[in-house]
């Protein structure tokens, strides 16, 4: 299962995505999502898991938590439309 994670802090890392999450279940992936010039954060970042269960109910626990002084917000990641 494939979180979005919205609404980050700029100086949150890969690291307090994964240490946020892995309470609620194993955590193959946590990254987030920089600009390609800068390498400054975007904002947002991705969380896989592989257990649906699992996913489901870390979203329910860490929608709205404060992860580096910042409230995220957190749903099951849309695949992107595919581009023209």
């Amino acid at each position: 299962m494939k979180i979005y994670v919205g609404n980050l802090s700029f100086k949150a890392t890969d690291d307090d995505l994964r240490s946020t999450f892995e309470p609620y279940g194993e955590v193959v992936s946590a990254r987030v999502i920089k600009d390609r010039d800068t390498g400054r954060s975007r904002g947002f970042g991705f969380v896989e898991m592989p257990n649906q269960e699992q996913g489901n109910s870390a979203i329910e626990k860490v929608n709205g938590m404060e992860i580096v002084d910042r409230a995220v917000r957190v749903n099951e990641a849309q695949d992107r439309p595919p581009r023209r």
